[in-house]
């Protein structure tokens, strides 16, 4: 292991806990101590020289990064490549973009060394515990390493939470796409939060106990779990929340941005995601929106709760469970569209097989779309499947009776606004895009087609007014 950081050390310990032999590097000595003192009494060594870290590996060897992407991976296997042969496999576990993935591969592919990206996804406990992963590139290097996979991976089930997912660089496009999943996810918390503090003014307690109650219920998920042990987190010797002293500014690695950029080349909309992006984006802009707030204040009432707190609190578990499934539903899509546009031959119920255990976007849910995908291998999108159909239809009016009033009360629900909005877009079948192609014909001649009728065509619209 290269990067002996939180994640790194992790899943090197979960591996000598299954009784494999490991070595680390890092070129943070405190690092290294940290893993040869958590490590002590396993076959664990940490080094402080690259040289030292390669002599120590049997061959093939097999060296995994978890290092920060960009051009640290490209430091990072600049300096590896002059002390491996031929044969050796490097593994990249961190976040970096699938083109770049693809690039490297293709470069050490003719110095004759194997290479792949993996998707690793469950933060530091999943990595010590059993995370989910997300291999792809050279199959054949893969089996080198399958064995050790499925033992550290998280399981459910009795089955491990990893398999190969594709040829070339799918397994970090696929954890992109988890990432943008999560984006989304995380947003639709964040808007579920406000409308609780101040769409039903509920107080921070009341607040923890909605979410714990739902986390056992269908919404159960890694991310509402963790969401109500930070509405029970206090101060030291305080009763106040640390989450009332952290500020509404969030940050992003770039994971996000990029499954949104590289859905809009494939031409196949994911606006749950985009919405989530550009809300951390305006998140940044504090200065700018104290002086909106200022400039047009607004009363916070009580924008929902119109039929009762119970009769909202339910309304808006339903709300949130149709916007869970429109957002998994567009991540699906995106991979399916992916998988052919890049020849990854993806499997989807594969994907959400893995994606049951370990990763940040567990939930109850992931049950459902495997059993549709399993079910029919060939299902296009994941809302047409028969028993999803049923759950989209009964909480449906839910969705639209929140986002409606939220927006009415001067609550912003981006996310849940997006998914319904979409929703009711990929329902239509005659889309107003017709007026869209005139405009675009009348000022620029870009032509347009006609129902029933084969070719492009050209009007003179301003002639024929005449």
């Amino acid at each position: 292991m290269i990067g002996l950081g939180t994640m790194g050390r992790n899943l090197l310990l979960n591996m000598a806990d299954h009784g494999y032999s490991v070595a680390g590097f890092d070129k943070n000595p405190a690092q290294v101590e940290k893993l040869n003192k958590e490590g002590s009494g396993k076959k664990v060594a940490g080094f402080n020289t690259l040289e030292s870290f390669v002599e120590n590996l049997s061959t093939p060897r097999i060296v995994i990064m978890l290092v920060p992407a960009g051009k640290i991976v490209d430091q990072v296997i600049n300096d590896l490549v002059p002390l491996l042969a031929k044969g050796d496999l490097i593994i990249d576990g961190g976040n970096s973009k699938f083109t770049d993935t693809d690039l490297r591969a293709s470069v050490l592919e003719k110095q004759g060394i194997h290479f792949f990206g993996m998707g690793i996804s469950g933060g530091e406990e999943g990595a010590r515990k059993g995370p989910s992963m997300m291999p792809g590139g050279d199959i054949q290097a893969y089996q080198h390493v399958k064995p050790i996979l499925e033992q550290i991976a998280a399981r459910v089930k009795g089955e491990p939470c990893v398999t190969y997912i594709g040829p070339g660089a799918s397994g970090h496009f696929v954890k992109m796409v988890h990432n943008g999943i999560e984006y989304a996810l995380m947003q639709l918390i964040a808007e579920t939060y406000e409308l609780l503090k101040k769409g039903l003014q509920l107080n921070n307690h009341q607040i923890h106990e909605v979410f714990a109650k739902w986390n056992e219920g269908r919404l159960q998920s890694f991310l509402l779990e963790i969401t109500k042990d930070i509405f029970a987190f206090r101060l030291p010797k305080s009763d106040r929340l640390l989450l009332d002293e952290i500020k509404d500014e969030a940050k992003a690695k770039g994971t996000g941005k990029w499954t949104s950029q590289f859905a809009m080349e494939l031409q196949l909309p994911v606006p749950a995601i985009d919405m989530a992006v550009s809300m951390r984006d305006l998140s940044k802009y504090k200065s700018l929106r104290l002086q909106m707030a200022e400039t047009y204040p607004r009363e916070d009432g009580q924008a929902l709760g119109a039929f009762g707190q119970a009769a909202s609190l339910e309304k808006l578990e339903a709300a949130f469970y149709f916007s869970m499934m429109v957002i998994y539903g567009q991540g699906m899509h995106l991979l399916s569209k992916a998988s052919e546009a890049y020849g990854y031959g993806l499997k989807l119920g594969e994907i959400a097989k893995i994606w049951r255990g370990g990763c940040i976007i567990r939930a109850a849910f992931l049950e459902d779309i495997y059993r549709a995908f399993h079910k029919n291998k060939e299902l296009e999108f994941l809302l047409l499947d028969e028993h999803i159909q049923a759950l989209v239809r009964a909480n449906l009016p839910s969705a639209k009776s929140i986002v409606a009033e939220a927006i009415s009360g001067g609550l912003a629900v981006p996310v849940f606004a997006a998914c319904l909005t979409y929703f009711y877009s990929i329902c239509t079948a005659d889309m107003p895009t017709n007026l869209i192609q005139a405009q675009r014909d009348y000022f620029g001649a870009h032509t347009y087609e006609l129902k029933g009728k084969d070719g492009v065509f050209h009007t003179n619209w301003s002639s024929a007014l005449s």
